[in-house]
């Protein structure tokens, strides 16, 4: 499993580049853009071709999920420990049937206790982030936690083979692929990596 997490800041040509990698195979696209309001993730969700909508999991507005043909929800930490006490309030008024909910760790002690079954947890940061500075991995081993874990920071072309064997079933990708070059290329070199060592 491949996530690909939204450039925090619009890229030029970002939703071009995005239907690109759609086209070329991507699956889960995390759509985490903290500045933008609700009207803009709107416009922004209307701007994807629609046939894609399904491939992507909002971290903002949940609500979105009531009004387009979305993956899923994802829950950011801080809103994970001040919500998903109560899930069933939370998910009241969401149409949630057949979508996913996920969330974000920075522990896998606390994605170990974590009661609630969330399709598949985000743990960070796994190598030394591309994208973030000064935020340095911890080579996370999860190897004993039986849940669904998507190892992000740092991820490249390099680091891919160790993040399996870390136990994880997936990789999150921010900085290498929309630091790279060009983005289309970078995301299909990840892909290939990533299927060939899973492959195995």
């Amino acid at each position: 499993m491949i996530v690909l997490i939204a450039p925090e800041n619009d890229i030029p040509n970002e939703i071009e580049i995005l239907n690109q990698l759609f086209r070329e195979g991507l699956l889960v696209y995390h759509l985490r853009k903290p500045d933008k309001n609700y009207d803009e993730h709107v416009a922004y969700l209307n701007k994807i071709d629609e046939e894609y909508h399904n491939r992507i999991v909002v971290h903002y507005f949940h609500e979105l999920i009531n009004d387009f043909n979305l993956k899923g929800i994802h829950f950011q930490e801080q809103k994970r420990i001040d919500h998903i006490d109560n899930p069933g309030q939370y998910f009241k008024n969401l149409n949630m049937f057949g979508k996913t909910i996920s969330s974000s760790f920075h522990d896998p002690e606390v994605l170990k206790a974590c009661y609630f079954e969330f399709d598949y947890h985000l743990l960070s940061p796994v190598f030394s982030s591309i994208s973030k500075k000064g935020y340095t991995g911890k080579g996370f081993d999860v190897n004993h936690i039986d849940k669904t874990i998507i190892g992000m920071g740092g991820i490249s072309v390099e680091t891919i083979e160790e993040t399996i064997t870390l136990g994880f079933k997936g990789i999150g990708v921010l900085g290498g692929v929309w630091n790279a070059e060009n983005p289309l290329e970078g995301f299909i070199k990840i892909k290939e990596t990533y299927n060939k060592h899973t492959s195995k």
